[in-house]
């Protein structure tokens, strides 16, 4: 069995969904998973697939097809890991929007060599005063010698600076 992943980006419109899992149908694939949206106006995302090894020309020619839809596709071949060892812990952030912000949290993340697995961000409108609020989660998985209270504290130092309330949680099903 090969796994794939299909990289997505386009204008959106209504049955781009549609087609793209009618093309994996068509090669004889199976969709495992997605992450599929909404983004600057255009419609991104990508999605996991799973076929039998002999039918990836089938997926890249109907993929083609949904390519003459406007949809471009690019498809790259999934890589097996070992079993991942650490915690998993899940990182909330909320706060004013101001230019900087994933920057410093991703600095010091990576400074502790903690992994983003999952990682979604928006702005969202503060009901009393307007003002744009900047929200971040991510799901991260820490090194077997980090300690997700060094993670918090690493993160505090910076969250007065920066404006914004922080919150680390065990993540459900690490």
């Amino acid at each position: 069995m090969a796994t794939l992943i299909l990289s997505i980006v386009g204008s959106d419109r209504p049955g781009l969904t549609q087609a793209l899992a009618a093309a994996v149908l068509s090669a004889g694939g199976n969709w495992l998973e997605s992450h599929l949206s909404r983004l600057g106006g255009l419609y991104v995302g990508s999605v996991l697939v799973e076929l039998e090894t002999g039918d990836v020309d089938g997926l890249r020619s109907a993929v083609r097809a949904v390519d003459a839809q406007g949809l471009e596709v690019r498809i790259s071949p999934a890589i097996e890991n070992a079993q991942a060892v650490g915690d998993t812990v899940q990182f909330s952030l909320v706060g004013q929007d101001r230019s900087g912000i994933v920057h410093q949290v991703t600095a010091i993340l990576s400074r502790l060599e903690a992994n983003i697995e999952d990682f979604d961000t928006h702005i969202s409108v503060e009901p009393h005063s307007g003002a744009p609020l900047f929200h971040m989660e991510a799901r991260l998985r820490l090194p077997p010698t980090l300690p997700a209270q060094a993670v918090q504290a690493a993160l505090e130092e910076i969250s007065a600076e920066i404006m914004v309330d922080i919150s680390l949680t065990p993540a459900s099903g690490g």
